[in-house]
């Protein structure tokens, strides 16, 4: 079988790379990434370890060094449940009329771009999907857009709050804006626009600004609406009432499915709790870690929030990103020649493969990938 020399279409691929490497602006280079250049299969579970030290103790002098308190790793296994690959054809024909054109680098490195786009925007959504059901709790108010008051910044500031309260670190903070809200910060906080108030005309020239409150902002346009479940009029069923921290709520009287993602409110607590699985019919209602901040009583109410568009704030070990190159036997398969290339602003691991056919070859680019919360306490909701 001949032998394809990827040296020739390296700088095309490269090309296209950079393209993408521009617009990738969202959650993907925000989340703590592992991309290793190990393959991965899809189906495949990591598992992620989540170090912690023992309780503290009190201080005893003595001549014998004390056994301490030992601790348990925890850990939190993730899955590879995603493999895909984009791909295009070139026939002698098609090949010859281009060339001829001299447009053929070009086109090559438009449709590499083009296949590097849309798996990102895959990851992207998923980064989306995983930080809008693992989030701890939301501040804001569904169906208004954030940041709407002029000189107002109180949405940055409460979303910091839950974050504070939750005992999430303060460094490495980021926050992934809505288009929707993004344009309202562009639009109205014009004190960021000031040279002489923010100190730096960056926002001004660019539409993008250093942190704010500490947070890190991104942009990212996988953060669609987020239709709430048809859930209504459901009370909690409890033997005994709940204390601060718990995670499962038992409730009945109620139909229809509570989402995965909606923002759920008890009567009597204004803190609006993210639900962490779906719930289709009377059960146990899981919300995410911390839990309830305030204690909970048998019979109250349970309201289900409205369709929202949101933005997230995170630390960065709060969401984990895994990416490899796909899984292949280890003799190979009929590709004529692959390579890897390492995107340099996300980090994803492109692996890029030419197969030939009769007359035709194709080109295609591959990536395996999963994606979770693992710590919701260090992740919040801005609704929109």
């Amino acid at each position: 079988m001949p032998n394809i020399n990827f040296d020739k279409i390296i700088p095309d691929i490269y090309a296209g790379l950079n393209v993408v490497s521009r617009e990738m602006v969202g959650f993907i280079p925000a989340v703590l990434r592992d991309t290793g250049l190990e393959r991965a299969a899809e189906g495949e579970t990591i598992r992620v370890p989540l170090p912690e030290a023992g309780a503290p103790t009190a201080i005893v002098p003595g001549m014998t060094v004390p056994a301490g308190s030992d601790t348990a790793m925890d850990y939190v296994d993730m899955v590879i449940d995603k493999a895909y690959t984009s791909s295009f054809h070139w026939n002698g024909k098609e090949e010859k009329g281009v060339k001829n054109s001299g447009q053929h680098g070009k086109c090559l490195s438009d449709q590499f771009a083009d296949a590097f786009r849309k798996l990102a925007n895959m990851v992207e959504q998923d980064c989306a999907l995983a930080a809008i059901a693992g989030a701890s709790r939301a501040t804001g108010t569904a169906g208004t857009r954030p940041f709407g008051t002029a000189g107002d910044l109180t949405d940055i500031a409460n979303l910091a709050q839950i974050l504070d309260d939750n005992g999430a670190p303060k460094t490495s903070r980021k926050l992934v804006l809505s288009s929707s809200a993004m344009a309202n910060l562009r639009g109205k906080q014009s004190l960021l626009l000031k040279v002489n108030e923010s100190g730096t005309d960056k926002f001004l020239r660019t539409g993008y600004t250093d942190p704010i409150e500490g947070f890190a902002i991104f942009n990212s346009a996988g953060l669609a609406r987020h239709v709430k479940g048809a859930g209504t009029g459901y009370v909690t069923n409890l033997t005994a009432s709940l204390e601060e921290g718990a995670t499962s709520i038992g409730v009945d009287t109620g139909s229809g499915k509570i989402l995965a993602g909606d923002i759920v409110t008890f009567a009597g607590d204004d803190n609006k709790y993210v639900v962490g699985k779906e719930l289709a019919s009377a059960g146990n209602l899981i919300i995410n870690k911390n839990g309830l901040r305030e204690s909970l009583a048998d019979g109250v109410a349970v309201t289900v929030g409205n369709t929202y568009t949101p933005s997230v704030g995170f630390t960065e070990n709060a969401l984990v990103l895994i990416a490899r190159a796909p899984d292949l036997p280890d003799v190979g398969d009929s590709a004529l020649d692959s390579t890897l290339v390492v995107d340099p602003v996300s980090g994803l691991p492109f692996e890029i493969r030419v197969y030939g056919g009769y007359r035709e070859v194709r080109f295609e680019v591959g990536l395996a990938w999963g994606v979770k919360c693992i710590k919701p306490e260090h992740c919040a909701l801005l609704l929109g």
